[in-house]
């Protein structure tokens, strides 16, 4: 709902009058998944109906028809009642569609027992058993598949499952005696133990059934709580003690800001990086060196990638390169803290097939590079000389009163013939004829 006075947009029309928000209806086709509580039988009929959004009596007449021919409906309806997943419905079916239901299930099997015996000879002394056992089995898994287990078990239940119980078991010795009979060459005592693995199997698979589900929805549910557990954790350890350093820093603004830009790069970083993929990557490195030199100089540093390499994944000459590069950024970010005069100060790095370019602005006081003395060496040493030696090189631009932009570019492939091994610098370090001034 809108309020009043404001500005509503629903359904494309704009107005200040509140109106009631309904949701649009959705035009995706619904999970195929049996009715819960308003099947019949197992609520496969329903569910597909649902899912195919056609009336549930066409379905259940087409699973009556395919039950006449071999019993191909009763074998679909068996199957999509194993592998399909209950649904969440809760509206019980009306006495008619009930009534509807079992007329159609009886007359599909009395038409599956007629054609069998018509097209095949088979003997009335098996086919009858036969549908007493599905009609059994079908009462006991029915009793066995729901979600909502009560805390009683009714007197109705047990009536149905010890009926269902019954008749697949009577059921079976019949098909057992019977197959005695006309099969004189198999011992009597191979075929009950057959009709009794049979028998343990449909009257059990809505055990095994419930069981499975139960594993599943508890390993999700631990999933889950042990996530919640690392998130509740990474907040307390993170944003909550952030905020509690702002409250106790309050009259201190820089301060306050640099603690939300760092706790917002680290939620940034928790929420959309992936760590195993980054890790060791270039614009991590650049992104680690942005948020050392912000949390060291208290200054703003915004940090944008194009594309990314892992230097891990290369040989030792290129990392060196690659470092040569990092350092060089940090060397640039510094200078910019510490002589720009201004708070914010922008890098920018692009990889491309043909190497890596770098650029750090600031919008600050500028120079002039002919008026650099000669004992400052924190730009052609620091800068100019590492990316050098690496085989890069680094071009300086600056304006007084419009800033400076440093733009660093490492090419690929293998090192240029004369260069000279890269100093190893610590992430932690810079050069020290460096670290004074330009």
């Amino acid at each position: 709902m809108c309020i009043e006075g404001s500005s509503c947009h629903y359904r494309g029309v704009s107005s200040g009058v509140p109106v009631p928000a309904s949701p649009a209806p959705s035009s995706e086709t619904p999970r195929l998944v049996r009715r819960d509580g308003g099947r019949v039988i197992a609520g496969v009929a329903g569910g597909v109906a649902d899912h195919l959004g056609v009336d549930a009596f066409r379905v259940r007449v087409v699973f009556m028809v395919l039950a006449a021919l071999a019993g191909a409906g009763v074998l679909a309806y068996g199957l999509l009642w194993f592998f399909c997943p209950p649904g969440h419905d809760t509206a019980p079916p009306a006495p008619g569609e009930r009534r509807q239901a079992y007329g159609l299930a009886i007359v599909g099997l009395v038409a599956m027992s007629v054609v069998g015996f018509a097209a095949s000879g088979t003997p009335a002394a098996y086919l009858v058993p036969f549908v007493f056992v599905i009609v059994g089995a079908s009462l006991v898994w029915r009793e066995f598949d729901t979600s909502r287990v009560s805390p009683r078990t009714p007197v109705l239940t047990w009536t149905r499952l010890i009926g269902g119980a019954l008749l697949v078991i009577g059921g079976l010795v019949v098909i057992v005696l019977a197959g005695n009979q006309n099969f004189g060459g198999l011992s009597t005592t191979l075929l009950a133990v057959v009709a009794t693995l049979i028998g343990v199997v449909l009257l059990t698979i809505p055990l095994w059934m419930r069981m499975w589900r139960a594993l599943n929805e508890e390993r999700a549910a631990r999933i889950r709580n042990a996530e919640r557990e690392e998130i509740a954790s990474h907040l307390h350890d993170s944003v909550l003690q952030t905020l509690a350093l702002i409250q106790k820093q309050a009259g201190q603004p820089e301060e306050v800001a640099r603690l939300a830009r760092s706790q917002e790069r680290e939620l940034r970083g928790w929420l959309f990086g992936d760590p195993a993929q980054r890790a060791g990557s270039l614009s991590a490195s650049l992104q680690g060196v942005g948020a050392e030199v912000e949390d060291d100089y208290r200054i703003e540093v915004d940090v944008i990638t194009v594309g990314d390499l892992r230097p891990d994944d290369e040989p030792a000459a290129e990392r060196r390169r690659w470092a040569a590069l990092v350092g060089a950024t940090r060397e640039a970010l510094i200078n910019a803290a510490k002589h720009s005069g201004e708070r914010k100060v922008d890098v920018y790095g692009e990889v491309t097939e043909d190497g890596v370019e770098v650029f750090v602005r600031d919008r600050g006081v500028g120079f002039e590079l002919d008026l650099v003395d000669d004992d400052r060496q924190g730009i052609a040493r620091s800068i100019r000389a590492r990316m050098q030696r690496a085989g890069g090189d680094a071009v300086v631009d600056s304006t007084p009163g419009r800033g400076t932009n440093v733009r660093l570019t490492m090419p690929r492939g293998e090192l240029a013939r004369g260069e000279r091994d890269v100093e190893s610098v610590a992430p932690g370090e810079h050069s020290r004829t460096g670290e004074g001034h330009r």
